[in-house]
C-alpha cells in the first residue's frame, strides 16, 4: 500500500467519523474493495450516552406523599418515562435512516396517538440509502405514543412506536 493509499485512508476514516457525529450514529461499518486481495473494511463506533434514572424516581417519590390525591398520576409519569424498549408493545426500526410520517409531503399521516391499527398496516417510513421502507404493525392494536418526529435520524433498534 503506497504513502497516499494510506492518506486517503486515514481522510476517510476520518470523514466518518465526522459523519458518525453529525448524524449522532453509534456505528457505522464500511468496506472497501481496492483490488482482488487488497481490501479496507473500517468500524467506527461510539458508546451512546448514558440516561441517568435516578433523578426522575427521586423527584417521583415526594411528590405522591406530599399530594396523595394524585397518587395515579406520577405512576403514569414514571410509566411514560420508563424504557420504551422495555415496552412489551414497542416496535423498534430494523435499521438506520430517516423517519417519515406519511407517503409524501402534504399526505394526512399514516397514524397518530389512538389510531387504531391492524397487523401488516404500515405506521411509518425509514428511508435508508435512498429507499423508502415501510415499517409495518407487528400485531393489532392502538397507537399509545409515538417516539420519533417527522424527517428525524432512527438507529437500528430505537424505538419508534408504542402499541397497546
Amino acid at each position: 500500500m503506497t504513502k497516499n493509499t494510506h492518506d486517503a485512508d486515514v481522510a476517510f476514516i476520518r470523514a466518518l467519523a465526522e459523519l458518525l457525529n453529525d448524524n449522532d450514529l453509534t456505528e457505522l461499518q464500511v468496506k472497501r474493495d481496492y483490488a482482488e486481495d487488497d481490501s479496507l473494511n473500517v468500524r467506527v463506533s461510539r458508546k451512546p450516552p448514558q440516561q441517568i434514572v435516578a433523578p426522575q424516581q427521586m423527584h417521583a417519590a415526594p411528590m405522591a406523599s406530599a399530594a396523595p390525591v394524585a397518587m395515579g398520576a406520577p405512576a403514569a409519569a414514571s410509566a411514560e418515562n420508563s424504557d420504551p424498549v422495555s415496552d412489551p408493545g414497542a416496535v423498534v426500526s430494523p435499521m438506520v435512516g430517516t423517519i417519515y410520517m406519511q407517503a409524501e409531503p402534504g399526505a394526512p399521516a399514516f397514524i397518530s396517538v389512538g389510531t387504531t391499527v391492524a397487523e401488516g398496516d404500515t405506521l411509518l417510513i425509514v428511508e435508508a440509502m435512498k429507499t423508502m421502507n415501510h415499517i409495518p404493525a407487528p400485531r393489532a392494536g392502538t397507537v399509545k405514543r409515538i417516539l420519533v418526529d417527522d424527517g428525524a435520524a432512527v438507529e437500528f433498534g430505537a424505538p419508534l412506536v408504542i402499541l397497546e
